[in-house]
């Protein structure tokens, strides 16, 4: 990568700016340009595309985007001992990356949007990657305002979002997913690819939206959920006994004897709308 586009190592680039990467804030510097290019190939082509990225870092994902053609990366970086180096690839890229410092969650994305098409890939920060991923699949319009998702979690987090009834995994988080996306685990991640290594191994998760995912209202379908869930190992009947129990359950044409892992997504959208 570094001769692809002429900027100098990721590790010098870190210890030039003195960027030790910082647990409170869910750092794990990716340093393997060669992986970065992989995830942003995972996302396809990005010929006239505008990427948003989330807690660039030193940027190594970010070069990957721009050297693969992205008409324009905007990234949210919160710790501010980043920018510099940031601006060093927006210098080298002229018009085709703008950093805001701030917060993610607090970050409107679909505003910055404009018209053009976009994609998210990110190396997502651990401490706030799976809310990140609820509130872009939960937008009050559908389809979303992006093409695709191509983020990188742990492992285990990967496969909660992949996860369909009857498997150990599955839970909320597999059923908003499995709601309004196609997802599907692209490749693992080592922890040696990354300073400092994590304890686990990291995932990338491609999803795409649905055009017409069942009609159901978000909010209902979270209570369900969260309900369900909640108390996973106890029949629905019990867990669900808050929003009508066995009544809501026959309601749905739904065994009341039945465990939450056991429910499709249409299933759960069959009582959300029958609350």
């Amino acid at each position: 990568m570094a001769a692809l586009d002429g900027l100098p190592p990721l590790r010098d680039v870190i210890q030039r700016h003195g960027l030790d990467a910082r647990k409170a804030l869910g750092q794990n510097f990716l340093l393997d340009l060669n992986l970065t290019q992989k995830v942003a190939r995972t996302a396809g082509s990005l010929e006239g595309v505008t990427v948003f990225e989330v807690g660039p870092g030193p940027g190594g994902l970010t070069r990957a985007i721009l050297a693969l053609g992205a008409k324009k990366v905007i990234a949210v970086e919160r710790d501010s001992r980043c920018l510099p180096a940031l601006a060093e690839i927006a210098d080298h890229y002229p018009g085709r990356l703008d950093v805001i410092e701030g917060d993610a969650l607090k970050t409107d994305f679909a505003t910055l949007a404009a018209n053009d098409p976009v994609k998210i890939i990110a190396n997502l920060p651990y401490n706030v990657g799976t809310q990140l991923l609820v509130n872009w699949l939960l937008p009050p319009q559908w389809p979303p305002f992006w093409q695709s998702l191509t983020l990188m979690f742990q492992k285990e987090v990967g496969q909660r979002i992949v996860a369909q009834e009857d498997d150990d995994h599955y839970g909320r988080l597999g059923v908003l997913c499995g709601w309004r996306t196609q997802a599907h685990m692209a490749f693992d991640i080592s922890p040696q690819a990354f300073t400092p290594p994590p304890k686990v191994t990291s995932t990338v998760v491609h999803l795409t939206p649905k055009e017409n995912p069942i009609p159901c209202a978000v909010d209902k379908l979270e209570r369900v959920t969260q309900a369900a869930f909640g108390q996973r190992r106890k029949m629905l009947r019990q867990s669900l006994k808050p929003l009508g129990g066995e009544g809501l359950l026959l309601k749905a044409d739904i065994d009341p004897q039945r465990r939450a892992e056991t429910l499709s997504v249409e299933e759960f959208c069959r009582l959300a709308n029958c609350l």
